[in-house]
């Protein structure tokens, strides 16, 4: 199967800084994948319209999009690429306890625990754009 580059479908592209993928190899390991990937991708829902989501996955889609970011083997289906060039996820470990966050250039709103995120696509009307995650 061949391999897509992110930069052969966009001129943006997507950023995994070291720590997101220090945590993702922990992850794997902790779970014993050694042959999966991270996917991300977006869906609509959320408080704010559409929500981030991630996953270990170990069934790559022929259309999926794939990059390798060090040594994580990173996919993103062709609709999520829209909405995330640009964007970087990082992992940050704090005292109120870790977690994955991703910076959207794309994204003119978001949830106040920025998992949800709304586009200038999307019309004011289709979200009120509060966050009832807390």
């Amino acid at each position: 199967m061949e391999t897509i580059s992110i930069s052969d479908v966009q001129t943006h592209s997507i950023t995994i800084t070291p720590s997101a993928a220090a945590r993702v190899r922990s992850l794997l390991s902790e779970r014993n994948l050694p042959d999966y990937a991270l996917r991300i991708f977006v869906s609509g829902g959320g408080c704010s319209g559409l929500q981030y989501g991630m996953a270990l996955e170990g069934q790559v889609r022929q259309d999926d999009l794939r990059f390798k970011a060090g040594d994580v083997d990173v996919v993103i289906d062709p609709m999520s690429i829209g909405y995330l060039g640009g964007a970087t996820i990082d992992y940050e470990d704090d005292l109120m306890g870790g977690g994955f966050k991703i910076d959207n250039p794309n994204a003119v709103a978001s949830c106040g625990c920025g998992h949800s995120f709304r586009t200038g696509e999307q019309s004011d009307g289709e979200s009120s754009g509060g966050c009832g995650c807390g």
